[in-house]
């Protein structure tokens, strides 16, 4: 089966889009509920968290793991796949290539937690490609709290996103990089307040289409992975707002069983 992890409800982003482009396979989701946010965490603290949550999952079955967290991303990525020989998917190289694909002006900005700006990765990786590209960076630390209490439709969140948006407005950017897999809940939200001209990307979706194409050029991992359509969500804390906004998401039915790392 596939594996996915995130520090909260935002990972189901990516299991929404993983279902939707690989219809049937078996996936197994974990949501760190009781240490989230990771953004507000140590680089050496996410890492840790990131190897447990990664060994969590290869012990349930998983023969590829997706790190659904670009906190994860951008600061551990590279430590998980040091330590475990598997397939490893991060939400971070999709969305920056397919930012630079879609931007005319090549004026990029990316939204996200605070350990996700300060790392620099998305700047790094978009100048690799791009050397001539401008991107600015803005740390928006409440959204994922805002989203983890389900507050997606209220006001309060409407203008904090509005003011979050206000310095990337204003450098006129063309295109937009959701850095935070909770942040495809406020999508439209974001879209009216930066504009509809600018392109937003949701990292979800990138890297979704990501191990698609890996599945079908990879035949040998293809055929390791059960399609039998089953699906597990396990959570390090229960909560029924966590229930609630999940189900929401995935416009499903969903069991949620309590796992202690």
């Amino acid at each position: 089966m596939i594996g996915i992890f995130d520090s909260g409800i935002g990972g189901l982003t990516v299991v929404k889009s993983i279902m939707e482009q690989l219809p049937g396979y078996d996936i197994t989701y974990f949501g760190d509920t009781a240490r989230t946010p990771y953004g507000s965490k140590s680089s050496e603290t996410v890492v840790g968290y990131a190897l447990e949550n990664t060994e969590f999952l290869l012990k349930k079955g998983a023969k590829i793991i997706v790190m659904a967290c670009n906190t994860v991303s951008s600061v551990a990525s590279d430590s998980v796949a040091d330590n475990f020989n598997i397939p490893l998917f991060e939400v971070v190289t999709p969305a920056t290539e397919k930012a630079v694909k879609s931007s005319g002006k090549l004026i990029i900005g990316i939204i996200g937690t605070r350990a996700t700006v300060k790392s620099g990765i998305y700047e790094k990786k978009i100048k690799a490609i791009k050397p001539e590209a401008k991107v600015y960076s803005k740390a928006c630390p409440l959204l994922v709290p805002l989203v983890e209490e389900g507050w997606l439709k209220k006001p309060e969140t409407v203008m904090i996103i509005k003011k979050y948006l206000h310095p990337l407005k204003v450098r006129q950017i063309d295109t937009l990089i959701l850095g935070c897999t909770h942040y495809p809940l406020l999508k439209d939200k974001i879209q009216r307040k930066i504009g509809k001209r600018v392109a937003v990307i949701d990292s979800s979706i990138a890297v979704a289409e990501k191990v698609k194409d890996f599945l079908e050029t990879h035949t040998e991992v293809d055929n390791l992975l059960t399609k039998k359509g089953g699906f597990r969500l396990f959570v390090s804390d229960i909560t029924e707002q966590f229930e609630k906004t999940a189900r929401a998401t995935l416009k499903r039915n969903i069991f949620l069983e309590h796992v202690k790392l």
